[in-house]
Formats: structure tokens, sequence, C-alpha cells
């Protein structure tokens, strides 16, 4: 490890806050120190408040935000000497805690502080950095670990045997303190938790960061282990496992109640760590850091088919972990997995959405090393499962069980779409819309712009070519692998050939338009039926046009190829409709804003009907433009709970037309 410290870089930064975020960005971009959301650093300064009078406070990082794009904003300003007075109180519980912290702070729209807030003020340091760095989080994970962590670092570190994080940590810390001499230590070792590292400097608080990180990545490398790079699956997956990976989904979606996503691994590493021979029994002593046992659950499921009885039994074990060590009081957790390994596969994680369930798979990987590594170092020996149980039901994560309101999640979150053509035009209006109510999206596009539009965890652009069956497999592949299944279609892909009369109709041109209208429509819907009958409430939508019902002169390649699609659309309904897969049609006309209609094409079309411009765009019975985003708002209700019993309807998105009507 090496340090990133880039002075041209800090000179920039205007303020000792902002050199809190730089660094603070710096530890968070490096996921062997902290994964998303985890990791805490804080900074203390002084402020002059309303009266006048000076007062030091203690700027933490806020709950929900990551180290690796926290803002100024992100970090909660808190009163010190109230933090100061609270670690000294007799009886004070974590619940008591987080009020009292939030009376203490100077902004009440902050963010909630983190719970290490009592922690970061005893340090006597203004830079406080806090990780959970694999190497040091592994050798502290291994039989002797205690010992390896004392022998590697000596005295300039505080060893801290494992407590619970929050006012108890903040106590031991207190009274393992009074009567060292501060300026001695570089940092502190929180063992099977964590690092942290501090100084009067950003700079020389987050080197001695990456220092220390380093000797324990050097111990590690003398006993032979060595951090392997993340890889994404390097070989196309094969058919039925794609459709085991659907089949697992749907069953946690419905053990759970409500759809899921699931993302496959099958990247070297998770298929070596999935083929040991004792993999259920090292995974399951217990995650790499308590923290992560929120995400994970204690132990990952061990299965390879037959999920609904695997998921069962995993429930049934994790029920009786709740009651042996439940209190009265204390509400059970849902009981099914995060990280199922597959032998033969490699790992599948499961998140509420994609992020999640992408944050998972990171822990997932992370754990797995950490565990290879500690196997050779004596054995894997993270916290007893009595301590993970009270992270995992901890009070103020049961606060959280009890608490009412607040913005119920998107209505299509843990759902996953497909949409064909999404680059432009309607297909990037449906895709986006889609997105923003919740759902994972691929788009499938022969632009090459898609892959750069579309690159963040649920949002996956895939360049191809509708009206070839790889390339249509290739998109499956990649939805399905990073988000576990395929609840909705949106087949609006096609071109708009130039107008001719049919006597001018050039045979490249019919075929042209059948081909990319039709039949590329054809061989979506047969490859993506397969995993639609595993999705959950399934729908398809089909783009068709105005012109099935009421075509006009010059368009014949465009109108019959998208009224044999209707037709297609119709017979889809027809077979699947016993499956629960809806499928339904949408015409939309005159969408000014994309490529099929511009400005010559409008003046053009115009004057065939003797108008002017403005009057063809509104020649409807609503007198009303129609843009790309009317048709993905009725994409998105017909995929949507809004009309979970209709199928095989044809609908007009038109303004209305006195030559439909």
């Amino acid at each position: 490890m090496h340090s990133r410290w880039d002075e041209a870089e800090a000179a920039r930064c205007e303020s000792p806050l902002a050199l809190r975020v730089y660094s603070s960005r710096l530890l968070g971009s490096d996921p062997s120190l902290v994964l998303f959301g985890g990791g805490n650093t804080s900074v203390k300064l002084p402020h002059r408040n309303l009266f006048g009078e000076r007062e030091e406070v203690l700027y933490i990082k806020g709950s929900g935000w990551d180290l690796a794009t926290i803002a100024a904003q992100g970090f909660a300003p808190l009163r010190l000497a109230t933090l100061n007075r609270l670690v000294e109180l007799p009886a004070l519980t974590d619940q008591d805690l987080a009020r009292a912290q939030r009376a203490a702070s100077l902004d009440p729209a902050a963010p909630a502080p983190s719970v290490e807030a009592l922690l970061h003020a005893l340090i006597p340091f203004a830079f406080v950095d806090h990780t959970h760095a694999d190497a040091v989080v592994t050798l502290s994970n291994t039989a002797d670990g205690e010992r390896r962590i004392r022998e590697l670092f000596g005295a300039r570190v505080l060893v801290v045997p494992y407590v619970m994080p929050g006012v108890l940590l903040a106590r031991a810390i207190r009274d393992l303190t009074r009567d060292i001499t501060w300026n001695r230590l570089e940092g502190m070792v929180l063992l099977h938790h964590g690092v942290v590292s501090f100084a009067d400097g950003a700079r020389e608080s987050y080197e001695r960061m990456i220092a220390l990180v380093s000797q324990a990545e050097a111990c590690l490398k003398r006993a032979g282990a060595e951090p392997q790079p993340e890889a994404r699956p390097a070989a196309p997956v094969d058919q039925d496992t794609l459709l085991a990976v659907a089949e697992l989904r749907r069953a946690v979606s419905r053990g759970l109640g409500y759809p899921v996503i699931a993302q496959l691994d099958g990247s070297p590493p998770a298929r070596s760590f999935a083929a040991r021979p004792d993999t259920a029994a090292v995974a399951g002593r217990g995650p790499l850091t308590p923290d992560h046992v929120l995400r994970t659950k204690p132990t990952p499921l061990v299965a390879a088919g037959d999920w609904e009885a695997a998921l069962t039994g995993y429930a049934e074990r994790y029920r009786s972990y709740f009651h042996r060590h439940a209190r009265p009081g204390l509400t059970c957790l849902d009981p099914l997995p995060r990280w199922i390994i597959w032998p033969g596969q490699g790992f599948v994680t499961i998140g509420p959405d994609a992020r999640e369930a992408a944050v998972t798979a990171a822990i997932a990987r992370h754990t797995a090393q950490a565990i290879e590594h500690a196997e050779l170092l004596g054995g894997w020996k993270p916290l007893s499962e009595p301590e993970l149980f009270e992270v995992e039901y901890w009070e103020l994560e049961q606060a959280k069980l009890r608490t009412t309101g607040g913005r119920p999640p998107p209505p299509l979150r843990g759902k996953v779409a497909l949409v064909t053509g999404a680059a432009s035009g309607i297909g990037r209006a449906v895709a986006e819309t889609l997105r923003a109510h919740g759902a994972a999206v691929t788009g499938l596009d022969r632009n090459p712009a898609i892959a750069d539009l579309m690159t963040e965890p649920g949002w996956t652009g895939v360049v191809g070519d509708c009206t070839v069956s790889g390339d249509v497999r290739r998109a499956l592949e990649e939805t399905i692998t990073r988000y576990g299944g395929l609840d909705m279609l949106v087949s609006n892909a096609g071109l708009f050939p130039e107008s001719a009369r049919i006597g001018a109709i050039e045979s490249a041109r019919w075929e042209a338009s059948l081909a990319a209208n039709l039949t590329s429509h054809l061989l979506v819907l047969q490859s993506a039926v397969p995993f639609l009958r595993l999705g959950i409430d399934p729908a398809v939508v089909i783009v068709g046009s105005k012109n099935v019902p009421a075509p006009g002169p010059g368009a014949a390649a465009y109108s019959v190829a998208k009224a044999g699609l209707a037709q297609l659309a119709r017979v889809a309904a027809l077979e699947w409709g016993h499956e629960g897969i809806r499928v339904n049609t949408v015409h939309p006309h005159l969408v000014l804003d994309t490529a099929a209609w511009s400005d010559t094409v409008v003046a053009e079309r115009a004057n065939q009907y003797g108008m002017t411009a403005e009057q063809y765009v509104r020649n409807n019975l609503l007198g009303v433009e129609i843009t790309s985003a009317d048709v993905a708002n009725a994409v998105l209700a017909l995929v949507g709970p809004w009309f979970a019993k209709t199928t095989g309807a044809q609908i007009p998105i038109d303004g209305g037309s006195d030559r439909v009507v």
C-alpha cells in the first residue's frame, strides 16, 4: 500500500474541513481499507457561536455517507465539550447517546452522526481516521490474532480487545488511556473491528494509516497471503446457470415478500473459494467485521440448487440462532440469506436494489480473501456467535424496525428491466423513467454511446443489435448476471425508413424494415421469455406505432412491419397469459424529440397533408404535442402494479386521432 497524497491537490483545499474531505476520499477510494458506507473520519475545529463564544466542534462523518464520495455537508458538526461529558455519564444507552448527539449538533439539517463520535472525541488530535482495513482485520481474526498484532506494531499502537461499538467502546478506550501519553501513539487497533490513526495534520494521519496497513500486508505476504485483484466473470455463463440464478432470485423474493436483486460473481477467486471442501465450515464461523453482519447475516448459505429447500433450511437455522440469544422484546429479522456460496459457480449476493447487492458482493469477496489468508496463519477465528448477535440486534437497529413513517421505497425497487433501443428517443426516456422509479435497467442499443450512458449499479448499457441473436443473448446474460432475473421487457428498437410509395420500395429497404421492426422483436421475445417466466409480476411492453390502426401514404415498409408486430404482441398475450406474463402494446405517433422526426421529415409530412409544420405536430383531438416522456409514462403504468390485470391492450399515445377513435 502506498500513499496517494498529492500535495498540489491538498494545497487547493481552502480549509481544514476541505482537507478532511480530501483525505477521507483517499481512504474511501481503496476498497481494501473501507467498503461502501464503512469507516469513519473526523476533524476538530474551533467555532464561534451566535454569542461570539469560542467552542471546539467535532466534524464527523454522517450516517449514510460514503467516504469515497463524501462532501463537506456529509460531516455532522457536534459540540466537543458535550461529547466529552457524555462519555463520563455512569449510565447511557445507545438510544440516549443518539438523541444527545443530535442535541449537540450545530446544524439540525446535518446528517445523523456516527455512533463512533464519542471515540473520535476522546482522541486528543485534530484528525482521526478509522478504517476496516482487510489486512489488519484478517490478522486479528486468527487464532492468536492479538499476539500477532502486538508483536507487529509494538507499543506505538494501542491494542483494544473487542467491545461493542458505541458507548461501551468509548468507555473502554477512556479507561485504557487514562495513564498513557497519547503522543507516543500513532494509532490503535480495535480487534475484529478495524484500525485508527490520528495526528494534528490531515496528511500525517492519512499516511500513518497507510503505513500501519502496509505493515499488516507485509506480514500477510510473509505468510504467503497476498491480495488478489477483483475480477468480473471472464467466461460466458451458460443458459442453465442463468436460469438457476433467476430461480434463486424468485425464491428469495417470494420468501421476503418483495422483489430483490441477485448478483452472480463467477470470478476465479469466487469460484475457487466456493470449491473449497471446507467452505461451509470456514465461512460459517462469521464475517470479516461485526458491521458486515447487517448486510450478510452471520453466515452465508452454501447450496447448489433446490433453492426452496435450501432457503427453508437456512431460515430454520437462523430462527434457532435468534432464539438462542434473544432477549425479551427483540423482533426477529427476516431469516433469509444475503450471501449464497454456490459450489461450482461462485457467489450470489442479495440486495433490495442493485447498489446494495453490489456492496454485499464486495463484502463477500473481501471476506473470502480474508478467510483464505487467515487459514494460512493458523485458522479463521472471527467474533463469536453471541457477539455477532449483539451487533445484529443492536438497540439502534431494533429501533429502526419500530419506526413508522418515512418515505416508502420506489414502486419498482428490486425489479429488473431490459429496454431495447435505449440510447436515445423513446427507449432512453423509458429506461430513465423505470430507473427513476427504482428498477435496475439494462439498455441494449447498437449505438456505441450506450456503453457510456449507462455505467452505474442498476444502470447497464450493452452495445448490440437486436437482429443478432448473439447480441441479444449477451444483453440477457449481463442482465441476469448483474441483477438476477428479468421482470420487465420493453421491446422498442426499430428504424423509420425513408418514405416511399409502394411502387418505389426497394427490396433491401423492405427487408431491413421487416428485420428491425418485426423479426428483431420476435428474437428478443423468444430469448427473454424463459427468464420472464421466472420474473416477479412479469410484463412486456411492445412499442408499436399509430401507423398500425391508421397508416399513411409512403409508409408501407414501416406500417406493414409494425402491423405484424402488433399481431405478434397479441399472440404473445394469448400464449403467455396463463403463465402470468402480461403483454401490452403502446402506439405512439409523431414523437418529436426522437431522431425519426427531424425538422425536414416533419415539414415533408406536413406538406403531404397540406398543413404547416405547427399544424401537423398538433393534428390530434387534444391539440397537443407528444414527447418521449409521454410514452415513457405510459410504459411505466403498464409494467407497474397499476395495470396488473391488463394484457393484450393496444394503447394509442397520439393525442387522439379521428382516424383511430
